[in-house]
């Protein structure tokens, strides 16, 4: 795909990382902030449809505050409670002087993970961008629970932990044609640029193979991401049929520079389309449950799409309800697939390993032959 097809789209999210939204002293690169807002701007007026998701609440406030850091969960939300004002403030006045309204939205994990949240938050964005705003996003991270504040939440999956990952959600959610990720190195290399002087930039990749998800590396510090995240991120768009290029932001006018075709960061061209609700399952829930299948139902599942039946399954997991998520699991415990399951954990637990036409008498009710019917299993 060429440059000029890639580029050429309707609807925009554009994720800002911690790094490109400070300068090296760790202060707010007002300058380079307002870059960005005025190529946002530009973007709208000609007509597209810009969603920004933005780091830099907790480096705000710590700034704020006068902290050195910010170890402990409690800390980190209170500097997020303070930053995240200042760091609106700083967008709706940059936004008021191009004549663009900005909105905020801020999202807990809850607000994908439950359906009905889902398509609320689908909803008000699609009118948000039918009336020509630029919705504005970040991680609730003041009262977003934590797993370390909740010995419920260690076994729990979280859908999102990082904006690298839910710029990737918004994407979904919104059916968006192009994810920009802006952060501090000028996209994917071959190795890693700061241990090989040899590295090379990859420019263009078809997905995100396997194989690709290993070059990915850590946070750097002050960030919850790294590019392993924005690999993850990039891999969940290009199956739901949309386009990902991670950039420098440090570029000075690195958005015009892109959408001027010129030859930077990494693009990812879409290599599937799975359906909004199949991205749902895969990607969007938090997951708690755990169904461990032998080796023919995970064939029957990767090879025949099939629906997963009790006799294949041969262990259940934690505690779930009929009709949540959970992970599918192959006897070695590596997660493949994940699920909308038919029956509760309790139910499951008692059919394991029997044939479908036996769960009437070992229930004394039966709602489908299958555990997980095929049609609400993605495979990861």
């Amino acid at each position: 795909m060429n440059r000029q097809e890639f580029f050429d789209v309707k609807r925009i999210v554009i994720k800002l990382g911690t790094n490109v939204l400070r300068n090296e002293n760790g202060d707010v690169a007002l300058s380079r902030i307002y870059s960005y807002i005025e190529s946002i701007s530009k973007l709208v007026k000609s007509g597209k449809e810009v969603v920004l998701v933005t780091s830099g609440a907790v480096g705000l406030g710590k700034k704020k505050l006068g902290l050195k850091d910010t170890e402990g969960i409690a800390v980190k939300q209170a500097c997020a409670s303070i930053g995240q004002g200042n760091l609106m403030s700083l967008y709706e006045d940059g936004f008021d002087t191009y004549g663009v309204i900005a909105g905020q939205i801020l999202l807990t994990q809850d607000d994908f993970s439950q359906r009905k949240k889902y398509l609320s938050l689908k909803a008000i964005l699609n009118k948000l961008l039918e009336m020509g705003t630029v919705p504005i996003i970040n991680q609730n991270d003041t009262i977003t629970v934590i797993e370390g504040l909740d010995d419920t939440l260690e076994q729990v999956q979280m859908c999102f932990t990082d904006n690298d990952k839910l710029s990737a959600l918004v994407s979904c959610v919104l059916d968006t044609d192009l994810l920009i990720i802006l952060s501090d190195v000028d996209g994917l290399y071959d190795a890693n640029p700061k241990k090989n002087q040899n590295a090379k930039l990859i420019t263009e990749l078809n997905g995100v193979s396997k194989e690709i998800m290993t070059m990915g590396t850590d946070a750097s510090e002050g960030g919850r991401g790294g590019m392993k995240t924005k690999l993850e991120a990039a891999r969940i768009v290009t199956r739901s049929g949309g386009r990902v290029v991670i950039a420098n932001g440090k570029i000075p006018y690195i958005i015009d520079k892109l959408f001027d075709l010129e030859e930077l960061g990494t693009i990812f061209n879409p290599n599937e389309d799975l359906p909004e609700k199949k991205l749902w399952i895969g990607y969007s829930t938090n997951i708690l449950g755990h169904v461990i299948v032998n080796d023919g139902a995970k064939n029957a599942i990767l090879k025949k799409e099939s629906s997963l039946l009790p006799i294949g399954v041969i262990r259940i997991e934690n505690d779930f309800k009929k009709g949540e998520v959970v992970s599918i699991k192959d006897e070695q415990g590596i997660e493949f697939a994940r699920g909308i399951v038919n029956y509760n954990a309790d139910d499951c637990k008692r059919i394991i390993g029997s044939h479908s036409k036996e769960i009437l008498n070992l229930l004394g009710f039966k709602n489908y032959d299958a555990i997980i019917t095929r049609d609400y299993i993605t495979i990861l």
